[in-house]
């Protein structure tokens, strides 16, 4: 029942989308139907020329047939003109669906919590955006125009054939109902294989993501062979789907054919026996054969394009689970917006957890004031970066508040909230373009005197310069041609150049050399003056000035203060500190 009323759901989303466009969709239903008309009129002229040819030697009305023929001909050069129209029209109509859809779904995955992003895989999502929509096109352009057609021919051809004679048609009364009955149960049977196949696809994409993002790891420890291995298994699982969905989908169709054939077998025998009795003419005897022919061929054809139309509805239902994707949640009825904060922060009985039953933060509380330098340390799994996502907003938290300026943040629009925030990331990110708009990324209208200074300060300006174009030289897909140190560097200056009082930096100066890293370090100390500075670090070396140093273990809050104070204190800091110079 759940399946019948997703299949349901999904066949109305795609209409909805269509109807987007009703001056192209009544277009193509109006050019569908006369090209129909206009191909049904044919067998009837066909009989009646056949009629106008009598039993003996010369007895052919030349007149009447040749009339009747040239009718036929220019019917049939009608009907594929309109079919060549149709097919123009149908061709855009999917394109228009499809680019919305694609923008509908980019648009939802821009307002996704970053939640979402934690549970799927980039390669399946890439899957859905690229792969099934794909599908969707191809299935909108071809499949939707072959079913348009064939409910019109079968209509058509089935009026035609009743006005013909009442008898031939008690044939279709024993073979339609077997071939809808064999078609609805072969389509139940099918249907999952499809839905698998798409699945193992996105989890295929996922798998070759990651490979191709951690290729130098793999290289590293020379373990090509196992990522092969595991990716023969993924391709084994993928491909076997594929065979299922189109061998079992791939039996419907012949089987209505064969249907079909032993309905124009039975319709032979009949019709025979009624022109013996004269029951009915020679003439109408062709047409309504012509006619059964157009009538079974659509049902055939159907059949034929089943597992083409299971597929793009399998896709579909992809496409539209991720359309339908709970957004980040909307703000507050009368949400707070932050504008010209002091940069005080307050973490008041804090506690998170990214499943219900197992809690990563557990009752954190601090207070960093205006101008701090607040350092955030602990062991690997501890927390750290859970209580920025929490500071950030990526995430709520469960229980406890979090206050800037002694306004709660979950009171507050997350806009205006992460305006506040410059961030440096261990993981960095560069886009395709040139230095001058990665650095100016979060500032639209940087001048080029304001990216020069934010570079001078992070130490990277004379390495721009010697760039072949400076600061207008295009920078590969995620900075792949410079160095992950140069990458880094880059993304300090980027956040050098915002207004921001509240500064995160997650082991920024992790991927440059000790030579480098004491020349940021000068020009952080510059950068965080006046701001209150949030650093994770694992080389406590880099945070011994800090004003207020926390120490996070197993989500607890165990120790704060400042360097010499927790050296006093000779607790867990005091071991972590000691660990790393002996």
């Amino acid at each position: 029942m759940k399946k019948e009323k997703n299949r349901k759901y999904v066949l109305v989303r795609l209409g909805n989308y269509l109807w987007q466009y009703p001056g192209m969709v009544i277009v193509a239903l109006l050019l569908t139907l006369l090209q129909n008309v206009f191909a049904l009129i044919g067998p009837y002229l066909s009989g009646k020329a056949i009629d106008a040819i009598e039993p003996g030697v010369g007895n052919v009305i030349f007149e009447t047939v040749f009339v009747l023929t040239a009718w036929m001909i220019a019917l049939y050069l009608v009907s594929s003109l309109f079919a060549y129209v149709l097919s123009i029209v149908m061709i855009k109509l999917s394109q228009k669906v499809v680019y919305q859809l694609r923008k509908d779904a980019i648009d939802k995955l821009l307002d996704l919590p970053v939640s979402y992003f934690d549970r799927n895989q980039t390669g399946d999502i890439i899957s859905k955006i690229s792969y099934d929509i794909d599908t969707i096109n191809s299935s909108l352009s071809t499949d939707l125009l072959q079913v348009c057609t064939s409910i019109i021919t079968v209509l058509g051809s089935l009026t035609m054939m009743v006005m013909i004679s009442v008898e031939l048609n008690l044939v279709f009364v024993l073979t339609v109902p077997i071939s809808i009955i064999f078609t609805r149960y072969r389509t139940n049977k099918v249907r999952p294989m499809f839905s698998k196949r798409s699945r193992s696809l996105g989890e295929l994409n996922g798998y070759v993501e990651e490979t191709l993002t951690g290729q130098k790891t793999v290289k590293a420890y020379r373990q090509e062979n196992t990522m092969i291995k595991r990716f023969d298994d993924k391709n084994h699982q993928a491909i076997t789907a594929y065979y299922n969905a189109d061998y079992y989908g791939s039996v419907t169709g012949p089987s209505i054919n064969f249907i079909n054939n032993l309905s124009l077998a039975l319709i032979s025998i009949l019709g025979s026996i009624l022109y013996l009795y004269s029951r009915i003419s020679l003439g109408d005897f062709s047409s309504f054969v012509l006619y059964s022919r157009k009538f079974s061929g659509p049902i055939s054809e159907m059949a034929n394009i089943l597992s083409e139309i299971q597929s793009a509805l399998a896709a579909a239902e992809r496409v539209f689970r991720l359309i339908d994707e709970e957004p980040e949640k909307e703000n507050v009825e009368g949400a707070y917006e932050f504008n010209g904060i002091k940069g005080e922060v307050e973490f008041n009985n804090v506690s998170f957890g990214y499943t219900e039953n197992q809690k990563v933060l557990k009752d954190i509380s601090f207070k960093a004031y205006p101008g701090e330098k607040i350092a955030i340390v602990g062991p690997t799994g501890s927390g750290k970066t859970t209580l920025i996502n929490l500071l950030m907003r990526f995430y709520d938290p469960d229980e406890g508040a979090i206050l800037i300026d002694n306004h709660d943040t979950s009171q507050a629009t997350r806009d205006s909230l992460r305006l506040l925030f410059a961030m440096v990331l261990q993981d960095t990110w560069l886009f395709t373009g040139t230095v001058f708009e990665n650095l100016a990324y979060g500032k639209k209208d940087a001048t080029m005197e304001e990216v020069i200074n934010a570079a001078k300060a992070a130490e990277i300006h004379s390495f721009i310069k010697s760039l072949p174009n400076g600061y207008e030289t295009i920078l590969d897909e995620n900075g792949m041609n410079i160095s992950k140190g140069q990458k880094q560097m880059l993304t300090i200056a980027r956040a050098m150049l915002l207004d921001a009082k509240i500064l995160i930096l997650d082991e920024a100066t992790s991927n440059v050399d000790s030579q480098t890293e004491r020349k940021i370090q000068v020009a952080m100390q510059n950068l965080m003056e006046g701001k209150t500075s949030f650093v994770i670090a694992h080389r406590l070396s880099t945070i011994e000035n800090a004003d207020k140093i926390l120490v996070i273990k197993d989500g607890k809050l165990i120790e704060q203060g400042n360097h010499q104070e927790l050296l006093v204190k000779r607790g867990f800091y005091y071991k972590l500190y000691n660990s790393q110079y002996r």
